[in-house]
């Protein structure tokens, strides 16, 4: 199909080539940004491998990330066509009630998330070619449940500083297609 201007679709596309890893089967790291957050929206972990713009601090990027989850569950469960009890927008979830997404994706960065049946979400910001991160947030998730949870050091709700969690994080990351 062509546009006005004679360019084709894929050369018109406003977003950025695809990175090694992703559907041109080379391997390589894809992953910008990890966040995990407890049912409470206090933010655990941030880690960043790429990210070429900074333009919040920590703490209102959190913020506005925990806001953004919260907004769309609250908005897709309230969309949801197969609940006949919609509930107000806004109005706090249980893990597991309602609807749920499991990633969104713009013309910059696709979004995936997780959340387990104790509340905790990680969010696994990537490239926007990226494919289905869903076994991928499980892995992470079992690589929290092992390092953190059964951690006799970890008190629940605290940031985590477990270099062990991190390091595994990181190389699993690295392997992400």
């Amino acid at each position: 199909m062509q546009f006005f201007g004679g360019l084709t679709a894929a050369e018109m596309s406003p977003s950025p080539a695809a990175p090694p890893g992703t559907a041109t089967g080379l391997a390589g790291n894809n992953a910008n940004m990890l966040y995990i957050f407890n049912r409470n929206g206090v933010c655990l972990l941030n880690r960043e491998w790429h990210r070429p713009l900074r333009t919040l601090d920590a703490q209102q990027d959190q913020k506005l990330m925990f806001g953004l989850l919260f907004s769309l569950r609250s908005f897709t469960a309230k969309m949801d066509p197969t609940s006949v009890d919609k509930g107000n927008l806004g109005v706090p979830l249980l893990p597991g009630q309602g609807c749920s997404f499991h990633s969104f994706r713009t013309n910059t960065y696709k979004l995936s998330l997780m959340e387990s049946p104790s509340g905790i979400k990680l969010i696994l910001v990537t490239h926007p070619k990226t494919g289905d991160l869903r076994d991928a947030l499980r892995y992470m998730y079992n690589l929290y449940v092992e390092y953190v949870v059964k951690n006799p050091l970890y008190v629940p709700g605290s940031p985590i500083r477990c270099e062990l969690f991190n390091m595994n994080i990181d190389q699993y990351v690295k392997t992400l297609i």
